[in-house]
C-alpha cells in the first residue's frame, strides 16, 4: 500500500456506520433543550410563581435574574478552558447537576435571599449547557458542515421554549410549583447524564465527517499544519475580527432579548392575550425554521454576509411591529423577527470558525458569548425604561430597529473593506 492509499484509508469514514459526530449533535440538542428550557425560558415562570406563592415584590427577587445572567456570563469566559481541561463529559455532568440543585433550592425557597443562592447554583449549569457549550461540544466533529451541525444542535434551544416551558406551566398547574421543579430537575438528569457519559467522547484522529474527508486527506498529504499564533487574550480582544463579531451580536441580542421579554406585554393590549400567545408561539416556530433554513446554505457562503441578511430580516420584522398595525401585520412582523431569532446565537460561532485558528475556537467563542450575555442581560430593563405607557412600545421598537441597523453595518464592514481593497 503506497502513501496516498494509507492516507485515504486513514481519513475516509466508514460508510456503513453513522458518523459519531451526528450522535454528538443529538446529545447537544438534548443539552440545549434542557439548558435553555430550564435556564432561559423557565426563568420568567419561576419569578411569576415565586411572587404568587410568597407575595414577594418584583424588586426584591428580580435582581436575582440579573445576578444569574451576570455570573453565568463570567463563568462562560472560562468555558473554553474548562472543556479543554476536563472534557465535555465532566463539564456537562457538573453543569446539569448544578442546574438541578438550583431548581430544587428554588422550589424550597422560603426567603428572598434563598432565591439568590438558587440562581447562583443555576448559573453554573447555564454556563455549561448554553450557547458557548453547545458550540464547543459540536465544533471538533465538523468542518465543512459545521454550520448545519450547530444549527441542528441549537434547535434544542428553541425546542426548550416550545416543549419545556409549557410543560413546566402544565406541571405547576397540576402538581404545584415545588413538585414541578423537582420533576423537571430529575428528568433533566435522567436524559442528560447518560447521554453525556456514553456519547460525549473525544473524536478519534481517523474519524471524519464525509464532507471533511478530502480536506483531511489534503492536510495529511501536506504532512504538517500551518503554524498558528499563540493564544493571547489582549491581542484577540483588540483585533478588528473579534470586535466586528462580538459588538454586532451583543447589540443584536440586546434588542432581541429585550423585545422577546416584553413581547406579550406589547401585543396583549392590541390583539388580546390569547392572540398574543399565538404570536409568541409563531415567533418560536419561525426561529426553528430560520435556523434550519440557514443551516442548509450557511456552509457555502460568507458567514458575515449571512449575518447581515439575518439582521435585515429582523429589521423588517421590527419595522412592521413598530407600525402598530392590525393583527395580520403584527403576526407577519413576529414571523419575520422569529426567522432571525435562532440564527443570532448560531452565526457568531460560524464566523469565529471562518476567521480564527481552529485551536483557538473554544476560547474565542467563550469570550464572544460572555460579552453577548453581559449585554443582553440589560435588554429587558432597557425596553422597560423606553416604554412610554401601558402597551406603548413604539419608541422602544424604533430604538431596537436602530440598534439592529448599527449591528448589521458593523458585521458586514470587513466584507465591504475587503471588496474595496480587491
Amino acid at each position: 500500500m503506497n502513501r496516498s492509499q494509507r492516507i485515504e484509508t486513514a481519513v475516509t469514514p466508514q460508510t456503513s456506520r453513522l458518523y459519531h459526530g451526528w450522535r454528538v449533535v443529538g446529545t447537544a440538542f438534548v443539552i440545549a433543550l434542557f439548558g435553555w428550557g430550564l435556564g432561559f425560558y423557565g426563568v420568567g415562570i419561576y419569578l411569576v410563581q415565586l411572587q404568587a406563592r410568597h407575595g414577594w415584590p418584583t424588586g426584591e427577587i428580580a435582581p436575582a435574574v440579573t445576578l444569574y445572567y451576570g455570573l453565568g456570563a463570567t463563568l462562560i469566559v472560562f468555558a473554553g478552558r474548562s472543556f479543554e481541561q476536563f472534557g465535555p463529559r465532566r463539564v456537562v455532568a457538573a453543569g446539569a447537576a448544578a442546574m438541578a440543585c438550583g431548581l430544587v433550592l428554588l422550589a424550597q425557597a422560603t426567603r428572598p435571599w434563598q432565591v439568590y443562592g438558587a440562581f447562583t447554583a443555576m448559573s453554573l449549569g447555564w454556563a455549561s449547557m448554553s450557547g458557548a457549550a453547545i458550540n464547543i461540544i459540536v465544533a471538533p466533529w465538523f468542518e465543512a458542515r459545521r454550520g448545519l451541525a450547530i444549527s441542528l444542535a441549537l434547535n434544542g434551544a428553541s425546542a426548550g421554549g416550545v416543549v419545556i416551558a409549557p410543560a413546566l406551566v402544565g406541571l405547576t398547574d397540576a402538581l404545584g410549583f415545588a413538585p414541578a421543579l423537582e420533576i423537571a430537575a430529575a428528568l433533566m438528569l435522567i436524559a442528560v447524564l447518560p447521554m453525556a457519559a456514553l456519547l460525549l467522547r473525544p473524536r478519534h484522529p481517523s474519524e471524519h465527517d464525509r464532507a471533511d474527508a478530502n480536506a483531511a486527506a489534503t492536510a495529511a498529504a501536506d504532512g504538517s499544519a500551518a503554524r498558528e499564533p499563540a493564544w493571547d487574550v489582549p491581542t484577540v480582544l483588540r483585533s478588528g475580527r473579534f470586535l466586528t463579531i462580538s459588538l454586532p451580536f451583543a447589540l443584536g441580542l440586546l434588542a432581541q432579548v429585550g423585545f422577546l421579554t416584553h413581547q406579550m406585554a406589547f401585543l396583549s393590549p392590541i390583539i388580546g392575550t390569547a392572540a398574543a400567545g399565538w404570536a409568541v408561539s409563531l415567533t418560536t416556530i419561525c426561529a426553528v425554521a430560520g435556523r434550519l433554513l440557514t443551516g442548509w446554505f450557511i456552509d457555502r457562503i460568507d458567514r458575515r454576509v449571512a449575518a447581515f441578511g439575518n439582521f435585515w430580516v429582523e429589521i423588517a420584522g421590527l419595522a412592521l411591529l413598530a407600525t402598530g398595525g392590525g393583527a395580520v401585520t403584527l403576526y407577519l412582523g413576529c414571523a419575520l423577527f422569529g426567522l432571525g431569532v435562532g440564527n443570532m446565537i448560531t452565526l457568531p460561532a460560524l464566523i469565529v470558525q471562518q476567521e480564527f485558528p481552529k485551536q483557538h475556537f473554544s476560547r474565542v467563542i467563550s469570550l464572544v458569548v460572555s460579552i453577548n450575555q453581559f449585554t443582553f442581560a440589560f435588554g429587558p430593563a432597557l425596553l422597560g425604561y423606553l416604554q412610554r405607557g401601558p402597551g406603548d412600545y413604539g419608541f422602544a421598537l424604533l430604538v431596537c430597529l436602530v440598534v439592529d441597523l448599527t449591528a448589521a453595518a458593523i458585521v458586514v464592514a470587513p466584507v465591504v473593506a475587503r471588496r474595496r481593497r480587491g
